[in-house]
């Protein structure tokens, strides 16, 4: 059978969260090549159903099945999850595509988004490939192709995440809490630290002995292991704000090179993935609700140059962090794997 007709029997582990049920949406809109679909979950959510192309599938137990025979696995389960049945799924012969932290930082575990260093998903020792973290992935579709052409040398970034980024729970607690407050009741805060309805929380992830984030610190960590320089410098500050869908950043780089805002703006337009909203006036711009929720594209707008630095230049960039940032790329690399033959 040739590489064009071959089906592969796929598993999307975490079916029924919200990363999960998009990826099974995107496996059919770009037809990859499904022969058998395998949808898994907890105990408490297997004999569900999930939808895939038009049918219904039953959700089936991950502790309870037998990996043998899945060709290509996707999980979106959470780290601890994919520590425990990752390495399972891949020593049954499955190619490993993990949207957790679980094995981001492994040196024999590439971590790969699929615009920026796809050769990378190739060698894959443990037969396990890493999706990076939503924040890093879009950040890098943008500024990759300005490293290779420039040279980046420092990235300032502010980030400004969605609640979806935190799970359904997150969902239903702005959503819960904008209710309440615009009843004139009590926010209640459950899912985060403080309200988060009309607010802003600079805390996501855990706070490390340096004084940042863990979140943040996954920006420093992948974007040097992706583009596969250690010496670039992040400086990262992440917000969590009141947005169902979409991340946004505001993004300051100095580069090695001197690059003007017009030769930016038309490396950017280009570049694979990208979507460049840049007009010097109202509403020229992208945002996550107006652009990026729903959509496959990294959009790049307020493209200018630092008044404050020779070889800076700023660029604001949105994506949908479970679309792009998870989903999406989870599903370009098992085109790449599928292209292998």
């Amino acid at each position: 059978m040739s590489t064009a007709e071959r089906r592969f029997t796929v598993a999307v582990v975490g079916a029924t969260g919200a990363v999960g049920e998009t990826m099974l949406n995107i496996l059919a809109e770009r037809r990859f090549p499904v022969g058998e679909l395998v949808a898994l979950a907890s105990s408490r959510s297997a004999g569900g159903e999930v939808e895939f192309g038009g049918r219904t599938i039953k959700v089936q137990d991950l502790a309870t099945f037998d990996p043998k025979g899945v060709d290509i696995a996707l999980f979106s389960a959470g780290g601890s999850v994919s520590k425990e049945y990752g390495p399972k799924f891949a020593a049954a012969g499955a190619v490993v595509i993990d949207n957790s932290s679980a094995f981001r930082y492994d040196d024999d575990v590439p971590l790969v988004v699929s615009e920026v260093n796809p050769e990378a998903a190739k060698n894959r020792p443990r037969g396990i490939i890493a999706n990076p973290n939503c924040s890093t992935m879009q950040m890098l579709v943008a500024l990759a192709p300005l490293h290779r052409e420039y040279g980046i040398e420092r990235i300032n970034v502010a980030t400004y995440q969605s609640v979806s980024g935190a799970g359904r729970s997150a969902l239903e607690e702005l959503g819960r809490q904008t209710g309440a407050l615009l009843n004139f009741q009590d926010a209640d805060p459950q899912r985060f630290p403080v309200q988060i309805a009309f607010n802003l929380i600079p805390h996501i992830d855990d706070f490390m002995d340096n004084g940042f984030t863990k979140e943040e610190m996954k920006l420093v960590w992948e974007t040097r292991k992706i583009l596969g320089d250690d010496s670039i410098q992040v400086n990262p500050t992440a917000v969590r704000v009141p947005v169902f869908y979409g991340h946004s950043e505001a993004v300051a780089i100095e580069t090695r090179q001197k690059v003007t805002a017009e030769a930016a703006r038309a490396l950017l337009e280009k570049s694979p993935g990208i979507e460049v909203v840049d007009d010097r006036k109202a509403g020229g711009y992208p945002t996550p609700v107006t652009h990026a929720s729903g959509k496959d594209a990294v959009y790049v707008g307020r493209i200018r140059e630092d008044i404050s630095h020779p070889r800076g230049l700023n660029l604001w960039i949105v994506s949908d962090n479970i679309r792009k940032g998870a989903a999406l790329n989870a599903v370009q690399l098992a085109e790449l794997v599928a292209a292998e033959g």
